[in-house]
């Protein structure tokens, strides 16, 4: 589709040359098309970026629920906290995105792009609470900050580690599910159905995949 032509020499252009760099006639250039067929998908440059890193965001929401899918046990948080910084840090945009690197964003580096990601996360955190597979000394809002305090110290910790491919990446990913298990869930965890409570988890990323894909979709009509 064309407008999957423009968002992917978008993508290529902003991880090569950064936010304050890229135009939109840069972008037609590379998608092969004119300028004025960008506009007719995005009416201007912000709108246009901001869908690059929501196509980003449905994608990585689309492979957490997956990983449910295969195997409820993905659900636990030290799993799925493995899965997402797995998810987030093989796609250099969100990487970007997540260390709001101002080199890749340039001014969108001060605007919120994670909201629905957040919000239904913070919802996935208190339906693990709800059926005691988070420790219950905290109160659902100590434990999101507390959790989210962590994940973030890996990402900018893995952002200055040296390249080590994914073997290593992978390394850092066992670590941090360790170090989420050790903080955040009780021992042993209880016996809970999981194939039951999938379908739950899995609803709260399908909706945020859900509603980066309706922002998308109004471009691609």
């Amino acid at each position: 589709m064309r407008a999957e032509l423009i968002l992917d020499a978008a993508a290529e252009l902003l991880l090569r040359l950064g936010y304050r760099r890229v135009t939109v006639d840069d972008v037609a250039e590379r998608a092969g098309i004119g300028k004025g067929t960008v506009y007719l998908h995005w009416a201007t440059r912000e709108e246009l970026f901001m869908a690059v890193f929501r196509r980003e965001l449905a994608a990585a929401s689309d492979e957490l629920a997956g990983g449910i899918r295969a195997d409820p046990a993905e659900l636990l948080l030290h799993r799925l906290t493995r899965a997402n910084f797995l998810a987030v840090n093989n796609r250099p945009l969100l990487t970007a995105l997540t260390l709001a690197d101002p080199e890749v964003l340039g001014k969108l580096a001060r605007t919120r792009h994670d909201t629905e990601h957040q919000a239904a996360l913070d919802d996935y955190l208190r339906l693990l609470a709800g059926h005691r597979l988070v420790r219950a000394d905290l109160a659902v809002e100590e434990l999101t900050y507390a959790w989210h305090a962590t994940l973030e110290g890996f990402f900018v910790a893995q952002s200055h580690a040296d390249p080590g491919g994914q073997a290593a990446l992978r390394r850092t990913a066992d670590l941090l599910a360790v170090t989420v298990r050790s903080a955040f869930e009780p021992t042993p965890l209880p016996d809970v159905d999981l194939a039951g409570l999938a379908p739950q988890a899995i609803g709260l990323l399908t909706k945020i995949r859900d509603t980066h894909r309706a922002q998308l979709r109004r471009a691609f009509e």
